[in-house]
């Protein structure tokens, strides 16, 4: 299981990469390879300054070891004890100009043995996004492809699926959504393993499906620094989700991963601002207002 799970995501962060590069006019993603020293390592792959990509990082990384760090058996107590497997590619994209909405992908495998018990594996993945300035096309674009890419595996997984991202993407001390979503799943393993792992190839799949062409829509939208103030303001709500709430983040930290690998989803530049409220009527109060909850994307937007 664990070498053609493997593979598909080399594989993956390969289409990634050349498919991301393509669309930034050619620019060349850096790779750092790296061994974790519990076990295991990975290779991260950085685009910066480019005419679109302000900076794009997209990771491949297995890891493994003797003991479940605490943030996964916290969520799943039974892993206590057990040694784990962890792969998977996961990637954020910050493009330069406020009208392209940042992304994320991510998809991953677990597998969590120990002697005289039965393997405990799951996959997991999804991805989401995150505009400043939205477009409705876009996100009934983006919604569409999650929608399509799961179809073949059953009517329900979609709004199973999106709701999902609706909760996990949510930041609680903020009391909005990072962003209009798409698709999040974890602790798949129900349908056994050759049609789980047809589920996460199709969402891997998916993501440049979902997101070239709003790059290709909105690349060339005039701007001005009011636009590009209120993006490094929003980009902000991303570093709070990523340091208080997001697992991921967690595991890769108590698990001793690469540090740079794991905060390369930070964006490359930010800025706070205390008691911010938009102007009245504003683009900037649209996206409060109309944006940052769950919505039925497909239907509200006709």
């Amino acid at each position: 299981m664990l070498g053609r799970v493997t593979t598909y995501l080399q594989d993956l962060q390969d289409k990634i990469c050349a498919g991301l590069s393509a669309a930034d006019g050619g620019k060349a993603f850096q790779q750092d390879s790296w061994e974790r020293p519990g076990g295991g390592g990975g290779r991260s792959r950085i685009l910066r300054d480019g005419a679109i990509l302000e900076q794009g990082g997209v990771g491949f990384s297995h890891v493994f070891g003797e003991q479940m760090p605490a943030s996964a058996t916290a969520h799943r107590p039974e892993l206590a004890g057990r040694n784990f497997n962890a792969t998977g590619v996961s990637l954020v994209i910050h493009p330069r100009n406020p009208y392209i909405p940042t992304s994320h992908a991510n998809v991953r495998f677990f597998i969590a043995e120990k002697p005289d018990a039965e393997p405990v594996w799951w996959f997991g993945g999804g991805f989401d996004l995150t505009p400043f300035y939205p477009f409705d096309d876009d996100i009934k674009h983006w919604h569409q492809v999650a929608k399509n890419c799961l179809h073949p595996f059953g009517e329900e997984l979609y709004p199973k699926f999106k709701a999902w991202c609706d909760e996990y993407f949510y930041l609680k001390h903020r009391g909005e959504t990072r962003g209009v979503g798409g698709l999040f799943f974890d602790d798949l393993n129900a349908r056994g393993f050759e049609e789980s792992f047809a589920i996460m190839r199709a969402v891997g799949d998916a993501y440049l499906e979902a997101y070239l062409p709003i790059i290709e829509r909105r690349k060339n939208t005039p701007y001005g620094e009011r636009e590009r103030q209120f993006q490094l303001y929003r980009r902000g709500r991303y570093v709070e989700f990523n340091l208080v709430w997001d697992r991921g983040t967690l595991f890769g930290l108590q698990t001793g991963g690469r540090t740079e690998s794991i905060l390369m989803s930070m964006p490359p530049l930010v800025r706070w601002e205390y008691g911010y409220e938009p102007e009245p009527d504003s683009p900037e109060a649209k996206l409060y207002q109309d944006y940052l909850r769950p919505r039925d994307w497909l239907t509200e937007l006709d």
